[in-house]
């Protein structure tokens, strides 16, 4: 079976539905051949590419007042805890992802898709870490046995522009306005960090539809 994921790596929504998803998988007969594959998204292509506070970011960028900040993304923490995440928000600056999302379709390139996807969500929705810093990305990329250097040349470069820009084409195609959005095996759709009910529904779904 393979599952289609289209996420952002700053989007906690995306990281709380992949785990999700992953809780779904470890009670699933069919695990084993199960193949995933991440797909390019940015939920705000305008996004800075320095270091933004969450506050200022929500407060000028979505007019949102610090007590709805708070509501939401201290929601989304107590979510997290739920599954065994931890999801230190006031910590993770927020940046424009398109760089992180270039070396992405290296890392696949590389048999390292899965590994450099969570380094980077679990760096920045845990760590608190600026997933635009260069020397950020090329430390995410060692961590996973990527070629650091090969990185810092992506990320200082253009490789790996018309790769993000198809998949966020094939996404608009799809219809696809947010993420994380999951299509398994291109016969079934779940869009949103659903619960790991709704994933286990889906994967016995799709096994059945075979």
């Amino acid at each position: 079976m393979k599952i289609d994921i289209w996420s952002d790596y700053i989007c906690p929504f995306c990281t709380l539905g992949e785990r999700n998803l992953s809780i779904a998988l470890e009670s699933f007969d069919g695990a084993d051949a199960v193949e995933i594959t991440w797909r390019s998204f940015q939920l705000d292509p305008s996004a800075p590419k320095e270091a933004t506070d969450p506050y200022e970011y929500f407060e000028k960028g979505k007019g949102m007042d610090r007590a709805q900040i708070d509501q939401m993304q201290d929601g989304l923490a107590q979510r997290a805890a739920e599954v065994g995440l931890t999801y230190n928000w006031r910590e993770a600056p927020v940046v424009n992802t398109w760089d992180a999302h270039r070396i992405g379709h290296y890392a696949r390139e590389e048999g390292k898709g899965n590994e450099w996807d969570h380094a980077v969500k679990i760096g920045y929705f845990t760590n608190g870490k600026n997933l635009a810093d260069v020397d950020q990305l090329v430390a995410f990329g060692e961590e996973v046995g990527l070629d650091g250097e090969r990185i810092r040349e992506i990320a200082e470069g253009t490789d790996y522009t018309d790769h993000v820009n198809a998949e966020i084409q094939s996404a608009r195609q799809i219809g696809i306005q947010g993420v994380p959005f999951f299509i398994f095996d291109g016969k079934l759709a779940v869009s949103g960090a659903q619960p790991a009910e709704v994933f286990t529904q889906a994967l016995s779904q799709v096994q059945e539809m075979e």
